[in-house]
């Protein structure tokens, strides 16, 4: 009997992190969104573990954003691109094809979505964007945190003035 109850909590305990994760997710990508009030550094720092990496994964991605390290670091670098600064008159993310891996003592995960990208900048023009967004999950004391953060470009196109 024990060993069902233990096979239930852990199976338990993976659901939830599932969850969790899911939020945290969602509320990076919330603070990514425009229009959206001014996003502080310190609500973008508090998404990512300390040593945490945000990079782009291939040619176009390495070369536009790089790599970061450090939770301050990254937190700094997703910011420059947000109100208050004036890169995008609007940017909205979609995510897609989810593939969501908890491991067993429901500590470490990893993830895989198709994020779609709709941007308008704040010097004209307007994109279409899709990315396979790779991302590894630790929990600290019982936080979820966001620990490597990788984005590659599969397509963009440029989008008409209907985006506006």
């Amino acid at each position: 009997m024990n060993s069902a109850i233990e096979s239930l909590q852990q199976r338990l305990a993976v659901l939830e992190a599932q969850s969790d994760i899911r939020r945290l997710l969602a509320r990076y990508m919330d603070f990514c969104d425009v229009p959206h009030a001014p996003t502080q550094v310190a609500d973008l720092a508090a998404l990512f573990a300390a040593d945490a990496i945000w990079e782009g994964v291939g040619a176009d991605a390495e070369q536009t954003f790089g790599r970061q390290q450090g939770r301050q670091a990254v937190a700094e670098f997703v910011a420059s691109y947000l109100p208050p600064a004036s890169h995008f008159s609007l940017n909205l993310h979609f995510l897609t094809s989810e593939l969501l891996q908890v491991d067993e003592s429901a500590s470490r995960a990893s993830g895989q979505w198709i994020m779609q990208q709709i941007s308008s900048y704040t010097e004209g023009g307007s994109e279409l964007i899709s990315a396979r967004l790779n991302i590894d999950f630790v929990c600290v004391d019982g936080q979820w945190y966001i620990a490597h953060f990788r984005t590659c470009r599969l397509f963009h196109s440029p989008l008409g003035e209907a985006a506006r």
